[in-house]
């Protein structure tokens, strides 16, 4: 039975140190072009810190057009890599020239042993976005800027229970600052027809309770295995809120391989479904569920970020990705995603596609990070992103 196995030999079942040997990264492309000698190599239960470095221009969504971007994402196993998962951290500050500023770091860390987890998500955003209102039925032209200073601070821990089983809690602030929009004319309380959280400032101060399931061994990059995540968030007004509010996310994804007696050939089927939902009816707007806002602002690849904004929010991806090189230099994905939220109309009335393909590039072999370069496509919206990572 798997909760019979104890912590030394939870993770060497999927979490066995990787053989790099053949294959090829950026990395080695940039030795080779700069005739840099290769470190000794080094033993394989060494402790060792990945690095991931992608300044690049490109759209983020919300109307603000190109940025300059510069992800740095850093990977290291702060136990035995037989009995600990990769810890990681990424962050991709942007900004243009029309008022948009992003400061966002992102930490996952796994103590030795996976005794503990701690996940963080810190920002310090200037995020003037378009919004469309609550609902299915908005036209595309129906929206307005909104513009917004931000604060996120996001920390929980988690302990271990059983093998792959979490449990803990932890603290999430959202300070939303200087409320607006870009016109005038338009009240934003009219326009979208939601009368909580759209003053000049709103702030939601809670504490989440979490149950976590993950077998796989690297966020980065997920290979074969499962993840559930459930987190119920409470903001009570001893914490300093105006608005007493809950939610409720569940997060469920899965890993399935073609080929599994060739693991170091990347051939697998990934799904993500996330569910989102409010549980009192005056939660401010600004936190409603909304597509692209989950906690990794990945989904909805093909749609513009808030464009589907309700009070619960339910979406389905499915993903296949492949290795097109056997030294696992260059893979493709392909995916399809779709959507739903409620609003005046019934939740599942209407869907929202969008399908994508896109290019991999193996950035760093150690941490098996790759460059993501998607396009996706909906109605009315089409969009290139670059990431470090995966989507999910």
């Amino acid at each position: 039975m798997m909760f019979a196995q104890d912590a030394s030999t939870v993770v060497s079942k999927s979490n066995t140190v990787k053989d790099t040997t053949g294959k090829t990264d950026l990395v080695d492309i940039a030795k080779r072009l700069f005739h840099i000698k290769p470190n000794k190599k080094r033993k394989l239960e060494e402790k060792r810190i990945y690095f991931s470095v992608l300044p690049v221009s490109s759209s983020v969504p919300g109307g603000s057009g190109h940025v300059l971007v510069t992800s740095t994402t850093a990977g290291i196993y702060l136990g035995s890599r037989r009995t600990t998962n990769i810890s990681s951290a990424t962050f991709a500050p942007y900004f243009n020239l029309k008022g948009r500023f992003g400061l966002p770091l992102r930490t996952s860390i796994w103590l030795p042993n996976n005794s503990w987890t701690i996940q963080g998500d810190l920002r310090l955003l200037v995020y003037p976005q378009y919004t469309w209102g609550l609902g299915n039925d908005k036209d595309h032209d129906h929206r307005t800027l909104v513009d917004y200073r931000y604060i996120r601070f996001y920390e929980q821990a988690l302990k271990r229970i059983r093998p792959y089983f979490f449990a803990g809690a932890g603290y999430n602030l959202d300070y939303y600052m200087n409320i607006k929009s870009d016109s005038a004319n338009i009240d934003l309380k009219t326009f979208t027809g939601y009368p909580y959280g759209l003053d000049d400032r709103s702030v939601s101060s809670g504490v989440s309770f979490s149950l976590l399931y993950d077998s796989r061994n690297n966020s980065i990059n997920p290979l074969p295995g499962a993840y559930a995540n459930v987190v119920f968030r409470i903001n009570p007004s001893f914490l300093g809120n105006d608005l007493r509010w809950q939610s409720l996310y569940a997060d469920v994804r899965k890993y399935i391989s073609v080929n599994p007696a060739n693991p170091d050939q990347q051939n697998t089927f990934a799904f993500w479904s996330y569910f989102w939902t409010v549980l009192h009816s005056n939660a401010p707007y600004l936190n409603l569920p909304s597509i692209g806002w989950d906690p990794g602002n990945r989904s909805g690849r093909g749609v513009d970020q808030n464009r589907y904004r309700g009070k619960s929010l339910f979406y389905l991806e499915s993903e296949y990705r492949r290795d097109i090189t056997e030294n696992g230099l260059f893979g493709f994905v392909v995916f399809a995603n779709v959507n739903t939220v409620s609003g005046s109309e019934s939740m599942f009335r209407s869907w929202h596609p969008a399908v994508g393909t896109g290019l991999r590039i193996k950035f760093n072999k150690g941490s098996n990070t790759n460059m993501a370069i998607d396009f996706g496509v909906s109605k009315g919206y089409k969009a290139i992103k670059l990431n470090l990572g995966e989507a999910f």
